[in-house]
């Protein structure tokens, strides 16, 4: 498991590496899979940037709560990049060597995570508003 992280790792800061592996796919399926990827690091950067809104909009909210949001979804920001490239790899490997491509939860999880951040986000703000 650990020697197929860093193989795929290396995927990641050095691409051209994947084409030792299978064949060329379509380019219309590679150029898709770019899409996806930059879509993911559109997402990433959301959540960065909310991170932020959070931290320097929200002053009447406490500190606790507010720095707990930002720091959340700093972080699903980060991972998000992360699984942006992987994912990216993932299928550039798997459409070259004629697999299905991988299947991944990631979508799901980050759609929960957003959900419960916009319910803690309104809470806060409603309850520090009753307060």
């Amino acid at each position: 498991m650990i020697h197929r992280f860093f193989d795929t790792f290396r995927l990641w800061l050095a691409p051209q590496r994947l084409r030792a592996e299978g064949r060329t796919p379509d380019y219309r399926f590679s150029l898709a899979n770019e899409r996806t990827f930059l879509a993911w690091i559109r997402t990433a950067l959301a959540l960065v940037a909310g991170g932020i809104a959070v931290d320097q909009f929200l002053t009447g909210m406490s500190w606790g709560a507010r720095t707990a949001i930002a720091l959340a979804l700093l972080a699903g920001g980060g991972l998000c990049a992360l699984r942006a490239v992987n994912h990216w790899v993932r299928c550039e490997r798997a459409m070259r060597r004629g697999e299905d491509l991988p299947a991944s939860r990631f979508p799901v999880l980050l759609s929960l995570a957003t959900a419960v951040a916009a319910l803690v986000v309104v809470s806060s703000v409603v309850l520090d508003r009753v307060t």
